[in-house]
C-alpha cells in the first residue's frame, strides 16, 4: 500500500492544541478526524520512550476505529532533572493535564537542584516521535528534536503545554511568544513531519 493513497488520518490525541498543530501540518488533501470525534480515551503509555507510546497510541487507535492512526509522542527534556519530565510531560500536569500546575512542577524541581538557576542557561529540548499504523498499512514512524533553553518565567500565550518556558536555540523568545507560523518551522512536531512527509 503506497501512502499516498491515504486520504484519511486519524490523529490520537485528545489534546485540542495538537490536534490543530498537526492539521497545519499535514496535506490538504488528506481528510482529518480525531479521536476527540469518536470520544475515545488514550491507552495506559507503558513505553518507556517516546517513539514506543507514540506506536502504543497508533496501534490502539487503529484497531478501535479501522483507520489509519497518526499519533505523537513528546515532551520536553531538561538536563539538569535527568531529563525529566521526559516522557511524563503531560502527566505532570495531573489528571486534566493543567500545565500551569506542570510548568509550576518543572519551576519547582529546578529549585530544588539549583536556586540560582534563572540566572543560569538551562538546557533542554522538546521531543516528538510520531508513529503512523493501520490495516494493511507498514509501520512508518520519525522523530524530531528541537534544542533550547528554560526561560527563567512563563512567558506568552501562544501554542500549548510547555510552550511558554521553552526557548529554541538561536532564539530570544519562548514559543509561547511566538506566532504559529514563526515556531510551525522549527519546533520538534514539524521536524518530525519533514522526515515522515515522503510517506503522505
Amino acid at each position: 500500500m503506497k501512502t499516498k493513497k491515504i486520504k484519511h488520518l486519524l490523529i490520537g490525541s485528545n489534546n485540542a492544541g495538537k490536534v490543530r498543530e498537526i492539521k497545519q501540518l499535514l496535506p490538504r488533501y488528506i481528510r482529518v478526524s480525531s479521536i476527540i470525534d469518536y470520544k475515545l480515551k488514550s491507552p495506559k503509555e507503558t513505553g518507556k520512550t517516546f517513539l514506543q507510546n507514540s506506536f502504543i497510541k497508533s496501534k490502539f487507535f487503529s484497531k478501535k476505529t479501522g483507520k489509519i492512526c497518526l499519533a505523537d509522542d513528546s515532551g520536553l527534556e531538561i538536563d539538569i532533572l535527568n531529563k525529566k519530565p521526559g516522557i511524563f510531560s503531560a502527566r505532570w500536569g495531573g489528571r486534566k493535564n493543567n500545565f500551569n500546575l506542570a510548568i509550576n512542577k518543572v519551576f519547582m524541581e529546578l529549585d530544588k537542584v539549583d536556586k540560582n538557576w534563572r540566572k543560569k542557561k538551562i538546557k533542554a529540548r522538546f521531543v516528538c516521535a510520531l508513529t503512523i499504523y493501520g490495516p494493511n498499512l507498514k509501520r512508518v514512524y520519525s522523530i524530531g528534536i528541537v534544542e533550547g533553553r528554560i526561560s527563567n518565567k512563563k512567558i506568552g500565550n501562544n501554542g500549548f503545554g510547555y510552550d511558554p518556558i521553552f526557548i529554541p536555540k538561536g532564539k530570544k523568545v519562548t514559543f509561547g511568544q511566538m506566532k504559529f507560523k514563526n515556531k510551525f518551522k522549527i519546533d520538534h512536531r514539524a521536524k518530525a513531519f519533514k522526515k515522515i512527509r515522503k510517506f503522505l
